[in-house]
């Protein structure tokens, strides 16, 4: 006898902390699923009804008792469909456990706490919930269902637990941001963990942008030989449905055709994605952006547009004594081919009264002037800030941000740095990129040589590494955290592998006094890497 059920991964993005807001979601979702896909279980995200991660909200008692309220308002009004919703359960000693309930018509049927807390990166979860220790194994429709949350798939014990106390297929909520190539890793593991217990696993993510951390859904259905059968898509809220035939001796999951975006698509949706969520979820009006004819600032503004739609970003260009006609003309035709606002400002009479001033060098191609020139645009920004309630995007990458080739209370100055987490070359990838979808960026944006334009002949190059140099080494001692002897052995020059090192670590305290902005990779600067601001660790 051969009996079906359908299961509904509600892949959502949700606001941390709108608890009531989460809370009409899930109801709306739930009776979405019921009503338009007659599902039998629907299944939310790890913490669906705080949003995650929440972070020192979950200190709050008054945080608390409006989830746990929200999650008696959801029970009673969910009707006739399982629901598994994530939330953070009070336990003894006033702890929390990070814990997903199922219920149906008011009941309560089960409540699993997660067993393996992640620790590390963007992760504080020891900080604020204690682990779980109880396998949880329930029959819904009559089959034997276990439930795991998140890093629990990432560990050997839990999926294996579930699966010997008798489940036959697992539920598992997630709240698993974007990395580069997360997805595969990601399909990695659940395979590995669906072949080795002979189970299949159901596992539903966020998707959507909250603070740094950028959610690519993925959600997918995994058979018990590891064969992912069906995927939510990315970047995009959706409800999946997914049906299952079971017999006494197997689960068979419908197969449909999906497509995963490659590398360069994925990165760039990340980046539309967080900026988007950041300026939407916090109710801001639009951004500002210096536009300096330069690719950052044009890969910037794309994005921004790409994010909130040409009539919510403003340009504005700041040149000084040192601009040239051709970064004018770049800024132009950018702006032209985006069709959004600007302004031009000149920040040349600011800056010569800075010259003027008693005490402050006069030499215009000193390290004083060219950052009292990013200061002045700086300032510009700020102020039109506070006049539009604009937020402003800074426009620089990663590998400026690595070297410290940047000026604090200058083209640091914002509320949002969308590359903050892209290395030089990729941003020329991306830039790239975009000009596939429709050529915005103009041709000689992406050839000319990077330049800051702040003293007369100035070349990126004068100051640092060639990017293509440089990103490799950066690569290898942040990312892989390789040493310098390490490096120099794979083929680099060892004065610039060590002038580059010694640049990173003098640049930490710059990096603490940066604007938040969308995290790619498992190493980006911020709560991913957290070193001391004073240290004796010279390699």
């Amino acid at each position: 006898m051969t009996e079906k059920l359908r299961i509904v991964l509600a892949q959502c993005n949700l606001l941390v902390g709108d608890i009531e807001g989460n809370m009409q979601k899930h109801v709306q979702l739930a009776k979405e699923a019921l009503e338009k896909y007659q599902a039998d279980v629907i299944v939310f995200p790890e913490l669906s009804l705080t949003g995650y991660p929440p972070e020192d909200l979950l200190y709050r008692k008054d945080f608390i008792r409006a989830t746990m309220n929200a999650l008696d308002t959801l029970r009673s009004r969910v009707r006739d469909i399982y629901c598994v919703v994530g939330h953070p359960q009070p336990v003894e000693n006033s702890q929390l456990h990070n814990a997903c309930s199922v219920f149906l018509n008011g009941k309560t049927l089960a409540v699993y706490a997660k067993h393996c807390l992640p620790n590390q990166g963007v992760f504080d979860e020891r900080r604020y919930f204690a682990p779980g220790k109880n396998i949880c194994v329930l029959p819904i429709r009559g089959i034997p269902t276990g439930l795991v949350i998140c890093e629990d798939l990432w560990h050997p014990g839990p999926v294996e637990e579930a699966a010997s106390a008798g489940a036959r297929l697992i539920l598992s909520p997630n709240a698993s941001p974007f990395e580069i190539d997360k997805y595969e890793l990601r399909q990695s593991i659940l395979s590995a963990r669906a072949r080795v217990s002979n189970i299949p696993i159901f596992y539903t993510n966020f998707s959507g942008g909250q603070d740094e951390c950028v959610f690519d859904g993925g959600s997918m259905a995994v058979d018990s030989s590891g064969t992912v059968c069906q995927c939510a898509g990315f970047f995009r809220e959706n409800l999946l449905p997914v049906d299952l035939e079971i017999t006494k001796d197997s689960i068979k999951i419908i197969q449909k055709d999906f497509a995963v975006p490659d590398r360069l698509e994925r990165i760039y949706t990340a980046l539309v994605t967080g900026t988007r969520d950041y300026i939407v979820k916090n109710d801001l009006p639009g951004v500002l952006v210096g536009a300096s004819g330069g690719i950052d600032s044009a890969l910037t503004l794309a994005i921004a547009c790409d994010a909130l739609g040409a009539s919510r970003v403003h340009a504005v260009m700041m040149p000084s004594r040192h601009t040239s006609t051709l970064s004018m003309e770049e800024a132009e035709a950018l702006i032209t081919n985006l069709g959004i606002s600007h302004e031009t400002i000149s920040i040349e009479p600011v800056f010569q009264s800075f010259l003027e001033t008693p005490g402050i060098s006069s030499d215009e191609a000193g390290i004083t002037a060219q950052n009292l020139q990013a200061r002045c645009r700086g300032t510009l920004l700020m102020a039109l800030s506070n006049q539009t309630g604009k937020i402003v995007l800074t426009t620089g990458n990663r590998s400026e941000l690595a070297m410290g080739y940047a000026t604090l209370y200058g083209d640091m100055a914002g509320g949002y740095s969308v590359l903050k987490d892209i290395p030089k070359t990729l941003v020329w990838e991306l830039a790239r990129y975009r000009n596939s979808l429709s050529a915005v960026i103009p041709e000689r944006t992406l050839t000319r040589e990077p330049t800051a334009e702040l003293a007369p002949n100035q070349r990126d190059a004068d100051a640092l590494p060639p990017y293509d140099i440089l990103d490799p080494i950066l690569e290898r001692y942040l990312n892989q955290e390789e040493s310098i002897e390490n490096i120099i052995a794979a083929g680099f020059d060892r004065e610039t592998v060590e002038k580059v090192v010694a640049k990173i670590r003098q640049s930490e305290y710059k990096r603490r006094q940066a604007p938040p902005g969308v995290r790619i990779d498992q190493k980006a600067f911020g709560r991913d890497r957290r070193y001391p601001l004073t240290s004796g660790w010279k390699k």
